[in-house]
């Protein structure tokens, strides 16, 4: 099993390339919570994420024939950046299954490091069996994304550089896909720190290792789908699963409309942006999935900030509506003169602030004599929901909720 002296062993290859990334007090999210929160921000990592901590550890243990051979990985994204910029230091030739539909953003960076990318099959797994493919017929090294003792001891430098940023540290919540994250921070946690829990932290459509360790074995799922796409795999890795087993103390899930918040809250309070994957481990401290004493000292790794701009702007749109601060409403009004004004009057009255309105007399769930309207409308919380639609009701209207 993977031991402290391989990720010590593995900082030393890793300096040259990963940052010590910063770990800040956050007084946003103490105050919130009621614990005393620092974020180890390896979104500010080279490359945008930690992978290229695992990525270069493996890639300079290669032999020199198989450096000659070069290398091949699979990737949702950001383990595929990391191989593409490791293996270009190195002087190997990388190439890069990614799934059909990775975000551009990501596609065209990983080929910016130099990687030679292959879109296939619709998720993880499925760009996976292509590389494979590859690997055999071109007699290329795979770089594993997770399942790989050399991967997991890079990413466990990170556990090195909390423990020496924060020897206070109680807990540590970190994000998984694979596992190869949590396997590497837990055993320097566990070595260093062996009073400190760790907790670990999947997406709800992408909860293979609850269910694993729920049947003792690793199971894998049929399917995956969320918002956090850097940790959507359908199974964890055989060698992390068992030190998950061994060093983590606790597993729990979130759903996307609470990753969406947390992304929403770093980037609105803490001028932080990170990508789905990367607000786990905050999402779960936001929404009371583990316990915690008043003060506790807790440290959510944000894992990455590779978000594609179209998935932010939906993610920061559901943040929204999650909090109360954005309402879409339907309702019907009678095809006259200032029947619209009327409706407008309400919200005006309620200090709505109105983003969009639209009226379409076309609709063929309406009256010949009937007009649809639809409001996109700023709101100030939950509260401030209810009442709006409390007073537009008691008006006469009938209102349904569009988001």
């Amino acid at each position: 099993m993977l031991s402290l002296s391989d990720v010590l062993a593995a900082r030393e290859r890793v300096n040259e390339v990963a940052r010590h990334t910063p770990l800040e007090y956050s007084h946003t999210f103490s105050d919130m919570t009621g614990a005393d929160v620092h974020l180890k921000l390896e979104n500010f990592q080279r490359t945008g994420s930690f992978k290229i901590r695992g990525a270069t550890n493996r890639i300079v243990t290669l032999s020199e024939a198989e450096k000659e051979a070069g290398v091949v990985t699979a990737s949702a994204g950001n383990h595929a950046q990391g191989v593409a910029l490791a293996a270009t230091r190195a002087g190997v030739e990388s190439t890069i299954v990614m799934p059909q539909y990775a975000p551009i953003s990501k596609v065209k960076a990983t080929e910016r490091y130099g990687g030679d990318v292959v879109l296939s099959g619709v998720d993880y797994n499925d760009a996976q069996a292509k590389a494979r493919e590859i690997e055999e017929a071109e007699g290329r090294t795979y770089v594993h994304a997770f399942d790989d003792e050399y991967v997991m001891a890079g990413q466990g430098t990170i556990g090195l550089e909390i423990v020496e940023d924060c020897p206070n540290l109680d807990t540590v919540v970190v994000p998984i896909g694979g596992g190869g994250l949590i396997s590497g921070i837990a055993t320097a946690i566990t070595a260093k720190k062996p009073d400190a829990r760790v907790i670990g932290v999947e997406a709800e459509g992408a909860s293979s290792v609850a269910d694993s360790l729920q049947k003792g074995e690793v199971h894998e799922l049929d399917s995956v789908d969320t918002i956090a796409d850097g940790i959507a795999t359908r199974n964890v890795g055989t060698a992390p699963f068992e030190v998950i087993r061994e060093r983590v103390d606790e597993v729990v899930t979130v759903s996307d409309e609470e990753i969406a918040v947390a992304l929403m809250y770093l980037l609105e309070r803490s001028k932080t942006l990170v990508e789905g994957a990367g607000a786990v481990a905050l999402a779960a401290l936001l929404s009371d999935t583990f316990d915690y004493e008043e003060g506790e000292t807790i440290v959510p790794a944000l894992c990455g900030g590779n978000i594609d701009l179209n998935t932010l702007t939906t993610v920061i749109l559901r943040g929204l509506v999650e909090t109360g601060r954005y309402l879409k409403i339907r309702t019907v009004l009678k095809d006259r003169p200032g029947a619209l004004e009327d409706l407008i009057h309400i919200v005006a009255e309620q200090q709505a602030n109105i983003y969009a309105i639209r009226h379409d007399r076309t609709s063929r769930d309406i009256g010949m004599s009937d007009t649809e309207v639809e409001l996109d409308l700023e709101m100030r919380g939950p509260e401030h929901v209810e009442t709006m639609l409390a007073e537009i009701r008691e008006r006469g209207y009938e209102v349904e909720v569009l988001v």
